[in-house]
């Protein structure tokens, strides 16, 4: 450590408030750059959400299963993202009574802009802790976080 932080010592509280700030600096990034890119109205749950959707379709039952959210309330961010443009509601070729949410052009181009702004957004990040540092950043990471750590349902795993 440099500065003010040299030698001091850390409580453990401030670990997991550190990894939300950065966490939330990168997606609140990642929004201000979308909506300047002609995706004002998207939101962090979107992107949850449209991932929960996956390449191949889902159905409401799927995506909450996914998100960790009710069949009822995956509805609703479904009318959301078709009313955006994201996603459409389709029939399933494999069962007719099911109806399949797909992502649209619209909601494959928002996902691909988000990729781009991620990789900007890194290669900042690289530029201000040094790449060594930001890989030791994440190569720490991948070391002390469970592996099934990594899930969709984080938003209702945050608000229970």
């Amino acid at each position: 450590m440099t500065g003010a932080n040299a030698g001091r010592s850390r409580a453990g509280y401030e670990l997991p408030l550190l990894l939300l700030a950065g966490f939330r600096t990168l997606i609140d990034e990642l929004h201000d750059e979308l909506a300047r890119q002609g995706h004002p109205d998207a939101r962090p749950a979107h992107g949850f959400a449209m991932q929960a959707i996956g390449p191949d379709g889902a159905t409401a039952s799927d995506i909450g299963r996914r998100l960790g959210i009710s069949k009822q309330a995956a509805g609703k961010t479904v009318d959301r993202l078709v009313a955006l443009g994201y996603a459409e509601r389709a029939a399933d070729a494999a069962d007719a009574r099911r109806r399949l949410v797909r992502l649209t052009a619209h909601g494959h181009e928002m996902l691909a802009r988000s990729a781009a702004i991620f990789d900007r957004l890194r290669a900042q990040w690289s530029e201000t802790l040094g790449e060594q540092g930001l890989r030791a950043i994440e190569d720490g990471l991948h070391t002390v976080a469970a592996p099934k750590a990594f899930r969709l349902d984080a938003t209702q795993w945050m608000g229970e």
